[in-house]
């Protein structure tokens, strides 16, 4: 025990004859750091339309598309002509009834007549299912064009 005491006396002794070290300073080699000014924020900027469209908005994509909007019915009625694939074909007695399949991976069963979000079927033939669809396009003359989805899918001819 007193081996230790004479050890701690003898590095308080060491200790305080050491010079007190002072702060470091920069050297004059290095000049201070300022912070960098910053650039003052653009005006704002409205456009003034005044019966004219928005020549920086894209055209791409506007309109009133059926498959655009987020809200379509549940089931076949709210898929397009072209989401959905012909997987059968059965026959009634009041005449063909086509098995298709959707974007929900179910099967339904179509009548001649029935309607999907963008047009509806015209007829039903042994191999085929044909649709008339709606065209959505301002600048075209045809308003309705046929859509002939084929049983198998290399016989499809789409016109």
């Amino acid at each position: 025990m007193r081996r230790a005491t004479i050890a701690l006396l003898l590095l308080v002794v060491l200790a305080s004859r050491l010079p007190a070290q002072e702060p470091a300073q920069q050297s004059p080699a290095t000049p201070p750091v300022e912070k960098p000014a910053t650039a003052p924020a653009p005006p704002a900027f409205s456009y003034d339309p005044a019966g004219r469209r928005d020549p920086f908005v894209s055209l791409v994509g506007r309109g009133s598309t059926p498959g655009a909007s987020s809200d379509r019915p549940a089931g076949l009625p709210g898929m397009l002509i072209n989401e959905i694939s012909v997987k059968g074909i059965m026959t009634e007695r009041a005449g063909f009834i086509a098995l298709v399949q959707g974007t929900d991976k179910k099967t339904y069963a179509v009548r001649q007549g029935q309607r999907l979000l963008d047009g509806s079927v015209k007829s039903i033939t042994a191999d085929a299912v044909i649709f008339a669809q709606e065209v959505n396009d301002p600048l075209s003359v045809v308003k309705q064009r046929e859509v002939r989805k084929a049983l198998r899918a290399g016989e499809e001819n789409r016109g």
